[in-house]
């Protein structure tokens, strides 16, 4: 499988397009098994919902790599350091990141129910690019 490929969509897609598109690329001959193994899907079904473990385990990877050494690791490590209490630290950062996500929940739960999953994922890849065009407005201004 290429490394730099996009996920493969197989929604509406026939057994024997999966297999040709397997073929063409570098899986080390493993098409049958890995063809075999997937079923195609009917459009108009609804969509599987994901297991609460699969749900928690990709949410814990992807928050713990975005939070590993940004400023809110450093302010803790900071406070920790200068109180000597690092256990009331810990309990304070964890009561404050629990606090936040449960904001990001609640928020998002009720962004879900006005708004369909397409204009969601619009809208934060807009919010993205805006953001990251303001920081490099600000690294070229100064």
């Amino acid at each position: 499988m290429k490394l730099d490929s996009a996920p493969l969509d197989i929604s509406g897609i026939s057994q024997t397009e999966i297999e040709l598109e397997l073929k063409d690329s570098n899986d080390f001959n493993l098409t049958p098994a890995i063809a075999s193994s997937v079923q195609p899907v009917v459009a108009d079904s609804p969509q599987k919902q994901q297991s609460a473990l699969v749900v928690f385990g990709t949410t814990f990877v992807t928050i713990f790599l975005a939070e590993i050494g940004d400023k809110t690791q450093l302010s803790t490590l900071l406070m920790s350091a200068e109180s000597h209490s690092p256990w009331v630290v810990f309990i304070g950062s964890a009561a404050a990141l629990i606090t936040t996500s449960l904001l990001g929940v609640l928020l998002g739960s009720w962004i879900a129910t006005r708004l369909s999953p397409k204009t969601v994922e619009k809208s934060a890849g807009v919010m993205l690019l805006v953001i990251s065009l303001m920081l490099f407005w600000d690294i070229f201004q100064g």
